[in-house]
């Protein structure tokens, strides 16, 4: 990984959550290749690492994600041939919004400024969104005659309903920070000045929590629009029966028979 990339995705662990910071504001974060993978990795080391039991993705500047940095791919250059781009999808943009979405800890998406195109999908991959109240979404793909990817069509319509989805993908139309609360693609709506002290609160809330359980949660509710209710109920009950064999469920349990606050460790 060269400095360059470090320099434009910064890094800090505090309090048990993994900051992760967009640092191209010029560019307003339109991500690289580089910094693809440094965020696809830094959200694998969260889910390794016991020390890290939160995250937050946000960004310096006026925009959170201006999508990717389609600059940077034409200067490439090269000719092209059938598969190409269908393999750049594939490693790119569906890699970042998979490492989100599979990420072992709970991910928050503080959003600062424009989240468009994949920077939109980067964000409403999180499991929890708040938004300064000058943030908006855009999916930006129709206005340069693009198909949605990075998994926009699978995401949005399990927000907020295929017709929904399919306005903002059809005319491209900005969603400002209230209206996306008002939709559901968003949780809270501050104004900026609050923006980071709200993330690092639900952050550090959530590094307090009972781990592997918020883990097994995020994965039946993400698996749980692909099934059917017997294999959602399946695997509800298997991740209990995973989830009682953790300290923090006895931990749980003991507290609420004890009656006092219970103190998660995170294993």
């Amino acid at each position: 990984m060269s400095d360059t990339s470090e320099d434009e995705v910064l890094h800090r662990v505090e309090n048990g959550v993994s900051w992760i910071t967009l640092n191209r504001p010029a560019a307003m974060n339109a991500v690289t290749w580089d910094q693809r993978e440094r965020i696809i990795a830094l959200l694998a080391g969260a889910s390794a690492d016991p020390a890290v039991r939160a995250v937050v993705i946000t960004a310096t500047g006026k925009g959170f994600c201006a999508g990717a940095d389609l600059r940077a791919a034409s200067a490439a250059g090269g000719e092209r041939v059938a598969g190409d781009v269908a393999r750049m999808v594939r490693l790119g943009a569906q890699r970042l919004v998979t490492a989100v979405l599979d990420c072992e800890k709970p991910v928050v998406a503080a959003v600062n400024g424009t989240a468009a195109g994949i920077g939109a999908h980067l964000a409403l991959a999180c499991d929890l969104v708040i938004a300064a109240e000058g943030a908006r979404f855009i999916e930006v793909f129709v206005r340069r005659g693009l198909v949605p990817d990075g998994g926009g069509a699978y995401l949005l319509p399990r927000l907020i309903g295929p017709q929904k989805a399919k306005e903002l993908m059809f005319f491209g139309e900005a969603v400002p920070a209230a209206e996306a609360a008002r939709l559901g693609l968003v949780n809270r709506v501050v104004p900026a000045r609050e923006l980071e002290p709200a993330a690092r609160e639900w952050a550090e809330r959530l590094a307090q929590g009972p781990t592997r359980a918020l883990a097994l949660a995020k994965q039946l509710v993400n698996a749980s629009l692909d099934g059917d209710r017997a294999a959602a109920l399946a695997a509800e009950a298997t991740a209990q029966e995973i989830n009682m064999t953790t300290a923090d469920a006895n931990e749980g349990v003991a507290s609420f028979v004890e009656r006092r606050t219970p103190k998660y460790l995170g294993r």
